[in-house]
């Protein structure tokens, strides 16, 4: 049943929609679990085959590391990721920022790590053998990779495609998406999740973990569709697929608990 979840579509004209001949694959936060990344990317090319002739997109919404055992390994792999016949864009999520930040500023070293940075690090070979922030800094500098990390400081803040726009957080309800704050877009939760605002679009966004995907008010015109299933706590990873008006889901992975 987590193959693939086919979502309520009806007839109407406002109904959103991708321009024609378009299919976008916009994939949930990843925290450095690649196996789920692996097997999420195999189902989603058997996916496209039934699009010959369409141009086709994978939108990455961020989170690629921490939490999860090989955040090195997926940064690798989507760094390097090349899928024929497939356009790819990548997001930059809350998590990214902070492993960024924590490159040049050791005073979020400690937050970073209670939320998954622990992990992350030790990916690439360092195990915090010492409670000097300073020195585990100095020692993930050098273990980063140049070119990973010139990929993840390239990394986009939204995409855009005919009525929906994505982003790895959500967006700052009253003001144009065009006009979107940087930490709104990476770290907003409750005013963004609760509001009944039209956003202009309907915003596909991760970062606030819900056990099934979430259309919101209704899964027949969203306001927003969040898509982070909790692949390092539940163990599914999410893809939202749009073609036309139509809306699929596509998932790897099983739930770990009885939550869903």
């Amino acid at each position: 049943m987590w193959s693939k979840l086919k979502a309520l579509v009806m007839s109407g004209a406002s109904k959103p929609s991708v321009p024609a001949r378009q299919i976008i694959y916009a994939i949930g936060d990843i925290h450095g679990y690649l196996g789920l990344l692996d097997d999420l990317l195999v189902k989603i090319e058997e996916d496209a085959k039934a699009y010959p002739g369409f141009h086709k997109t994978i939108v990455f919404l961020g989170d690629y590391v921490d939490r999860g055992p090989d955040s090195k390994g997926v940064v690798e792999r989507l760094r390097t990721l090349v899928l024929p016949d497939f356009d790819l864009t990548f997001i930059r999520g809350n998590h990214e920022e902070m492993m960024l930040t924590f490159l040049e500023d050791i005073s979020v070293g400690q937050a970073w790590m209670r939320n998954g940075g622990r992990e992350t690090m030790q990916s690439y070979g360092v195990f915090l053998e010492t409670e000097d922030i300073a020195a585990i800094q100095q020692e993930f500098v050098a273990a980063l990779p140049r070119h990973q990390r010139m990929f993840l400081r390239g990394l986009d803040l939204c995409h855009s495609v005919g009525d929906y726009f994505f982003v790895h957080a959500g967006v700052r309800p009253g003001r144009p998406l065009d006009q979107q704050d940087t930490e709104d877009m990476l770290w907003i939760r409750e005013p963004f999740l609760m509001s009944k605002r039209d956003h202009g679009k309907v915003v596909v966004h991760g970062h606030s973990i819900n056990y099934e995907p979430e259309f919101y008010p209704d899964d027949i015109h969203p306001r927003r569709i969040g898509i982070d299933t909790g692949a390092y706590k539940n163990g599914v990873l999410t893809c939202l697929a749009l073609v036309g008006e139509e809306r699929s889901l596509i998932q790897a992975g099983r739930p770990r608990n009885d939550q869903v």
